[in-house]
């Protein structure tokens, strides 16, 4: 009875981060009259503004919000792309605020370059391992050496997951010394949804985090399916 009460606890609080950060986007996402534009003409819009010579904005599949280094652009998810909300506001101009860490090669955005990719190599190789288990469990008929590859995964995917906890800063940063700044004193937003936009600012900020977790409750659900 304990030991179930730990899981739902465990799985409650892996879970819960997503869950909070979905429900913000969602909450913030219908449009609003008062807003000028699209996240879409405010991202290129403070693009010119700080000429990010370069820097393009782009249209990405759902919950893919991004600023992508490589490719020198701002991608936004149709919602944010298109929609006059709170939180097509607020993501664009988070995402802008990665660009400016980028344009102007402050130290703080060498976290995303040198982290995020362990971080994702990490997932992968824990993943790829899962998958190779029930392969491995036809031809090891050794209890042992099957558990030492669901350990690594777990430790593989944990890694991946507190990596993105070195990453945070570099998020912090983008939503509350670059975004919040600009959409107030540009005056993009009322005053009476500094709040609002603050909730919507920390919840993209926790993104990459949020899914990190996820990944491993997902990895719980496949040492569930082992043990059976």
């Amino acid at each position: 009875m304990l030991l179930a009460s730990f899981a739902v606890f465990a799985v409650l609080l892996i879970y819960l981060p997503s869950f909070w950060v979905r429900r913000v986007m969602h909450f913030y996402s219908k449009d609003d009259c008062d807003i000028r534009g699209t996240g879409a003409e405010l991202a290129q819009h403070l693009i010119d503004r700080f000429q990010l010579d370069g820097i393009a904005v782009e249209e990405c599949p759902p919950l893919g919000d991004h600023f992508d280094p490589r490719g020198q652009a701002v991608r936004l998810s149709p919602q944010n792309y298109r929609g006059k909300s709170l939180t097509a506001v607020a993501v664009a101009a988070h995402e802008v605020g990665h660009a400016i860490q980028f344009f102007r090669k402050e130290r703080i955005f060498q976290l995303r370059s040198k982290y995020l990719p362990v971080a994702s190599a990490l997932n992968r190789c824990g993943i790829l391992i899962m998958w190779l288990i029930p392969i491995a469990g036809i031809f090891l008929r050794a209890p042992g050496a099957l558990a030492i590859m669901i350990a690594l995964s777990l430790l593989l995917q944990l890694g991946g997951a507190m990596a993105h906890l070195i990453i945070l800063p570099e998020e912090w940063d983008a939503s509350f010394s670059k975004a919040l700044p600009i959409l107030i004193e540009g005056e993009y937003i009322k005053h009476a949804d500094i709040p609002a936009v603050r909730r919507i600012l920390k919840a993209a900020a926790l993104t990459y985090f949020s899914a990190a977790l996820v990944n491993v409750l997902n990895l719980s659900r496949w040492l569930i399916l082992f043990r059976r």
